[in-house]
């Protein structure tokens, strides 16, 4: 009798695809499959064909105040964000840009045109750079979310995990565990 090999751990769990059938999206990955397996020198295009397969939350927003931030010592390359470029009112005064994000909100659009840059397309970046030559690819945080602040165990000595409830106050989780009179103080 034979020993069968375990299958349960099979599963592959990475993106092939985007889930999403928008049919603007899967034309932009047709187009970074054929530039990633075709280009060499580098895996700028490796990187984005990814970053496009990934869920909206895996791909968060980037201020216009990041940006800024980012390109105070890089003038005049470009900026490359796969996902969406929001609007700061924060800041005061927007440098030139050249910015192609997958979205851009009409805020930021029309702060970026007014300071004499320009937004565009994945499509004419793999034109104008097919190897992601002058260009910066910028992320937003995965970690500003406000759910990821209820990660951990809230309660808990030095957890600053936020706990799920409606308000704050000494009858909303702060009797037992928290006060000497109560049981214990952690």
């Amino acid at each position: 009798m034979g020993i069968d090999i375990v299958h349960k751990k099979d599963r592959k769990v990475h993106r092939k695809e985007p889930k999403s059938q928008n049919v603007y999206l899967r034309l932009l990955v047709k187009l970074y499959r054929f530039l990633a397996r075709r280009t060499t020198g580098g895996n700028f295009n490796q990187v984005i064909l990814k970053r496009l397969f990934m869920s909206r939350q895996n791909r968060p927003a980037l201020s216009l105040a990041r940006i800024v931030r980012q390109m105070k010592s890089r003038p005049d390359k470009t900026v490359v964000v796969v996902g969406t470029v929001t609007d700061d009112k924060r800041i005061f005064e927007v440098p030139k840009l050249k910015v192609c994000a997958l979205r851009v909100t009409e805020g930021a659009r029309s702060r970026i045109v007014k300071a004499g840059g320009s937004v565009i397309t994945f499509e004419q970046l793999a034109v104008e750079s097919p190897l992601g030559q002058n260009t910066v690819l910028l992320q937003g945080r995965r970690t500003a979310r406000e759910a990821n602040r209820h990660f951990g165990a809230p309660g808990l000595p030095n957890s600053h995990a936020k706990p799920f409830v409606r308000l704050r106050s000494r009858n909303h989780e702060m009797a037992r565990g928290r006060r000497k009179s109560r049981a214990y103080k952690a």
